[in-house]
This record gives C-alpha cells, sequence and structure tokens, in this order.
C-alpha cells in the first residue's frame, strides 16, 4: 500500500497555515470516527476556483475508502459523508465506489475534485489510476450539460434583466461560460479554476480586463457590493450560453468496455493493494 502524501503545490500556498491544521485535524477525525481511508481531500469552492474574498468558506470535499468487509453486504449502506458545517469549515465526501460509478459518467464534479489546484491529502497511487480511467470517458458532452446548467441558472437568478446587480454573482456565471468557451475551442478538459480557464484560451483584452479587476476586487473584501451591469461579460455569458444551448442535451458517456477496468481499480482500492 502506497503512503498517504500531503502535497505542496503552488495552489495549497494560498490555505494559511493554521486553517490548514484544522482541516487535517478534521479529516482525522472523520478517518477515525467512520473507520475510513481517505484517499484525496481538496478544496472545491470559491477558493480553489480562483476568487475567493476574505471571509470565503473553505469546501473541503474528499474520496474514501472503508474496510474491505464493509463492501460485502446485502444491504444498501451510505455512500456518503455529510459533516455538520462548523463556523468556515464545510467538509464531506464521497465513498470510492460512489466516485468510480459517477467517473464512468464523466460526472463533472468529480472531475473538478481531481483537478482541483488546493488538495490537502492525496494517496497519488490512487489518484493517478483515476485520472488514467477518467481520461478515456467521454466527457464533452456531460461537462456542456452541467455548466451550461451550473452558469445559466445563476444569470438567470441573479443577473437576468436587472439593471444593477450584485457584482459577486457575476463569477457564478463567467466561470461556467469560460468552461464553455473551453469546451467549444480545445480538446481537453477546461481545469476549474478561473485564472487557468482565463491563461488557456485568449479572451478579448476587454473580457480579460473586467474579470481581473473583479477578481481583484472580489479579494480585497467580504462584499462587493451592487453596479450597473458589465457589457462585456454579459456579451461574452450570454454567447457561450446561447451556443451550448443549440447544441443539445447530453447522451451516454462511457463505454462499457470501461467497467471493468473501474472494478479493477475498485478491488485494488478495498483489497489495500493501492
Amino acid at each position: 500500500m502506497t503512503s498517504l502524501t500531503r502535497t505542496k503545490t503552488l495552489g495549497n500556498g494560498t490555505i494559511n497555515t493554521e486553517i490548514r491544521r484544522r482541516i487535517e485535524a478534521r479529516l482525522d477525525e472523520i478517518e477515525s470516527q467512520d473507520s475510513v481511508r481517505i484517499l484525496l481531500a481538496v478544496e472545491s469552492g470559491s477558493r480553489a476556483w480562483g476568487f475567493p474574498s476574505p471571509e470565503s468558506d473553505y469546501d473541503v470535499r474528499f474520496l474514501y475508502a472503508r474496510p474491505r468487509e464493509w463492501y460485502l453486504s446485502i444491504n444498501s449502506r451510505r455512500d456518503v459523508i455529510e459533516c455538520p458545517i462548523e463556523d468556515i469549515l464545510d467538509v464531506n465526501g464521497w465513498d470510492i465506489r460512489k466516485a468510480l460509478g459517477l467517473l464512468l459518467k464523466a460526472n463533472p464534479v468529480l472531475s473538478e475534485w481531481l483537478c482541483s489546484p488546493i488538495r490537502y491529502r492525496e494517496d497519488q497511487a490512487c489518484t493517478e489510476r483515476m485520472q488514467t480511467l477518467a481520461a478515456r470517458v467521454a466527457f464533452r458532452r456531460p461537462a456542456r450539460f452541467h455548466y451550461l446548467h451550473l452558469g445559466k441558472s445563476a444569470y438567470d437568478a441573479k443577473i437576468g434583466d436587472r439593471e444593477t446587480v450584485a457584482l459577486k454573482k457575476y463569477f457564478y456565471a463567467i466561470r461556467p461560460a469560460l468552461a464553455l468557451r473551453w469546451l467549444r475551442v480545445r480538446p481537453d478538459p477546461p481545469p476549474m479554476d478561473l485564472p487557468g480557464l482565463r491563461a488557456g484560451l485568449q479572451l478579448e483584452a476587454s473580457l480579460d480586463d473586467a474579470i481581473a479587476r473583479l477578481v481583484v476586487a472580489k479579494s480585497e473584501t467580504a462584499e462587493l457590493g451592487t453596479g450597473p451591469r458589465m457589457s462585456d461579460l454579459d456579451r461574452f455569458i450570454e454567447e457561450e450560453f446561447s451556443i451550448a444551448g443549440a447544441v443539445g442535451v447530453p447522451d451516454g458517456a462511457s463505454g462499457p468496455d470501461l467497467i471493468d477496468d473501474a472494478n479493477r481499480l475498485f478491488r485494488d482500492i478495498v483489497n489495500g493493494n493501492l
């Protein structure tokens, strides 16, 4: 079995030592109380997306495995661990069997966890096998549907026909819109973070400048307040949503040949071979 590593990536540098200590203590507590082995623990909210405010919560998401005997049961068992929110810590996790099933469906949320730039714990042998398997799954249609639904819901609800808007709400539409542009012009899956999306796309200067100004402003204050609509952002968001919406709904994402590979990975994990 490989040893658990705690990575030291550039993204991890945005988490201060005290908070990281609290998160790691919470993960230790989960492993002890629930008798699980945490395979991956990452940040999944605005801090990982690249547009946190000083008071943003820490949205910790993790994948875990239970002892082999737990899976040898005829009754259905809960496949998530949901912890009460503690102050600024929001910590939840998925069982590895659930995660691998979603991986075969190209679940975009799981894909984001696997590529999060902020990682608290990682069993690299396990995540590398998962990423290799994920690379063989057809991701484009499910991802397009996910980001279109995510972004359009946020845009219609909080921006829509309003003349003045809560400016921070633009982030929840612009990140999905950038991901949709990425899916349209590039062959690889989009990164989850705003800096990665901006760096990988050739954006118009006025659009990129508008995004950069919002990022800086949000990093300096807990509340951006309201303001007039931002025309460069509106045009980009509406155009990408329109193009993606014309493509249609997703169909099946994976082939049956991947099930055997996923089962082998699952057995390697629960049998302690990874």
